[in-house]
């Protein structure tokens, strides 16, 4: 007997986002048995999403990704059954509520939900009231007197968060970014004083945690959660993890789907975490979180901490997961949308998986942009999947973002780091990559950190 989902077949799909996340959504949905035709629309010209469209008798438009009108207007045009939104700022201007409004299911959470990911300081809050033993000591300020204060009680170990989204980059960590507590306090005054039409900003102080971090995404309806393999990402720039923060510059996972240094109580832990906030949403807003939470914790010395949860697939780690998924890719996220997601296995293959990002040089402060790239034989050994880039005739031209991702697969992180690499070494242009995702040396260096914090070595 058949488990497809009769409404998952032929099903018309419309992705809102055009990154490397959106490309790498409409692949696994080109590779779905249930056949669905593939429209996007996009805030830029990726001929990746643009291929598949074509591929899947479907349409690419370039437009307003956070208009939740135009989003609902393109939707009607294309006569979808089904909504899936990538990234968070569609998320934060209520395209999801729009959409569902006129009775269109939709893959991702709506406007007051995805507050867990907009507002740093509502997800704290949250947090304190539900999983309180996740949470590190934390003060979210409006004024700089309070901001002293706490930094003062906190010592030399503390994060400064912007309360809004940063696009991964508002987060500045003492030792890391922030070299004094004078420093810290100046990125406060900035951020309290910041001009974004708020009558009172503020920030959120926390203690900084020590640990290794790692990402665990759920997919769920608001009723049955379906947990993704972890995957660590790394943030940082540079290699050895040096420099600012950025979106992203690479990721894995391994072939056990966990990650070399955690245990199987970090991930129940963490898996039960996002059940609960998922639950926790759901209740207080009065209906069912329907989409992805990703939870980014912190394995430390005493179990699993919460840094932060997004309301979305993350950028790379999605491109690690949905390359690796085995389960028809229509039929989940349909499932997911319409609140029958316990009738979906869900499967990934059991293979390591790599991600490695090729860069603007410059990024993430000043990256060059317009400047041509080539792909050059990148695709025989990983999926190539298309980030900020453009179309311009026949030129593909590097945005000021991260241009494009090099997922490999493998037996091990070994091998299928060794296949990233090659790939991303091959697509040319002015870009940069990290060489060292993934590799022996900085695994090495993961395993041994969490060993000696949980008195292991």
């Amino acid at each position: 007997m058949s488990t497809k989902h009769p409404d998952a077949r032929n099903l018309r799909v419309l992705i809102i986002g055009s990154g490397a996340r959106e490309h790498a959504i409409a692949a696994a949905l080109q590779r779905s048995p249930s056949a669905p035709m593939v429209s996007c629309l996009g805030s830029s010209g990726n001929p990746g999403i643009m291929d598949i469209s074509l591929q899947t008798g479907g349409d690419y438009i370039i437009g307003s990704i956070t208009s939740p009108k135009e989003v609902l207007a393109i939707a009607r045009e294309t006569g979808i059954g089904l909504a899936v939104i990538g990234p968070e700022a569609p998320l934060e201007t209520g395209a999801a509520d729009r959409l569902r409004t006129a009775g269109i299911p939709v893959l991702g959470p709506d406007k007051a939900q995805a507050r867990i990911e907009t507002s740093k300081s509502y997800a704290r809050n949250l947090m304190q009231r539900v999983i309180p033993e996740a949470c590190p000591a934390y003060q979210v300020v409006t004024d700089i007197d309070a901001a002293a204060a706490f930094l003062a009680e906190l010592g030399d170990n503390f994060v400064v968060k912007a309360d809004g989204l940063t696009g991964g980059k508002g987060v500045k960590v003492s030792g890391d970014h922030l070299n004094s507590r004078q420093e810290a306090l100046a990125y406060c005054r900035e951020l309290l004083e910041a001009k974004n039409g708020l009558e009172k900003n503020t920030c959120v102080i926390e203690e900084r945690l020590d640990g290794e971090e790692f990402s665990l995404m759920t997919i769920t309806d608001g009723r049955t959660c379906r947990h993704m393999p972890p995957v660590q990402d790394h943030k940082r720039v540079f290699n050895g993890d040096l420099g600012p923060n950025t979106g992203g510059m690479g990721s894995y996972t391994d072939a056990d789907h966990s990650l070399p240094f955690l245990g199987k109580e970090d991930l129940l832990q963490a898996g039960r975490m996002n059940e609960l906030i998922i639950e926790a949403l759901g209740a207080e807003h009065g209906h069912p979180y329907r989409g992805i939470l990703y939870g980014g914790f912190m394995a430390c010395a005493q179990g699993v901490k919460v840094i932060e949860f997004n309301a979305r697939f993350g950028d790379p780690e999605a491109l690690n997961l949905l390359t690796l998924l085995e389960t028809d890719a229509a039929e989940l996220f349909f499932s997911a949308a319409s609140g029958t997601l316990d009738r979906i296995p869900v499967t990934f293959a059991r293979k390591a998986s790599v991600c490695k990002y090729a860069v603007p040089e410059g990024y993430p402060e000043s990256a060059v942009r317009g400047t041509e790239i080539e792909l050059g034989n990148a695709a025989e050994t990983a999926s190539i999947y298309l980030g900020s880039v453009d179309l311009r005739g026949t030129r593909l031209l590097a945005g000021g973002s991260r241009t494009a991702a090099a997922t490999a697969l493998g037996e091990s992180i070994e091998e299928a780091e060794r296949a990233a690499e090659t790939a991303v070494s091959a697509i040319s242009g002015q870009l940069f990559h990290r060489t060292d995702i993934g590799t022996l040396p900085l695994l090495e260096k993961r395993i041994a950190h969490m060993r000696r914090l949980r008195g292991e070595a």
